[in-house]
């Protein structure tokens, strides 16, 4: 496995050694012994989520707050988004800046996005599955979210904004400098 640093601190793009021949091919998608052994990450991943949407579909910011932050091991099964987080940690000397990736089918790579960042993505292709491993299970109370346009973060989603589906609560959610965050 391939580990690719981003410019904003612990978050890591994961690219998968890849076993091919004329049958098809293999991959191990997660192994938590590699994963700790590149990464230092060994944090038990506990729950599995799987979302399946349409172009242009806009799904974010989220986060979950202490006391029941939450980590993501993202990745695509079919299609491919434009995945994209926020540092919100405010003792971090990248608050605020964004990072996106393309993550497909194709190009197998994962996003692990730690604790204090806030994440969505945008559906570039006709459908996206997209899969997800989490170090914690959902837990409402601490669920927090950033407006996916705020203008003082200026994220670039890659689709067309006016063509956007996004659901009304995250139409909803607050501006960053409001919103609910308790990372340091």
């Amino acid at each position: 496995m391939n580990v690719i640093k981003t410019p904003l601190e612990g978050l890591l793009i994961l690219e998968p050694t890849i076993h091919g021949d004329d049958r098809g091919y293999f991959f191990e998608a997660y192994n938590k012994k590699t994963l700790e052994a590149l990464t230092g990450y060994n944090t038990p991943l506990v729950q599995d989520n799987q979302a399946r949407s349409i172009k242009n579909v806009l799904r974010g910011l989220h986060y979950q707050n202490h006391p029941v932050p939450q980590a993501k091991l993202i990745r695509v099964l079919e299609g491919a988004i434009w995945d994209v987080v926020v540092d919100i940690r405010k003792s971090s000397k990248t608050y605020k800046q964004w990072y996106g990736v393309e993550l497909s089918a194709e190009n197998k790579r994962q996003f692990l996005i730690p604790h204090g960042f806030a994440h969505g993505y945008a559906v570039l292709t006709e459908t996206s599955e997209v899969f997800y491993k989490c170090d914690n299970f959902y837990d409402k109370p601490s669920e927090g979210g950033v407006f996916y346009n705020d203008p003082e973060l200026n994220i670039d989603w890659k689709i067309d904004l006016n063509l956007a589906i996004v659901s009304e609560k995250d139409k909803n959610q607050p501006l960053l400098k409001d919103a609910i965050n308790k990372y340091e």
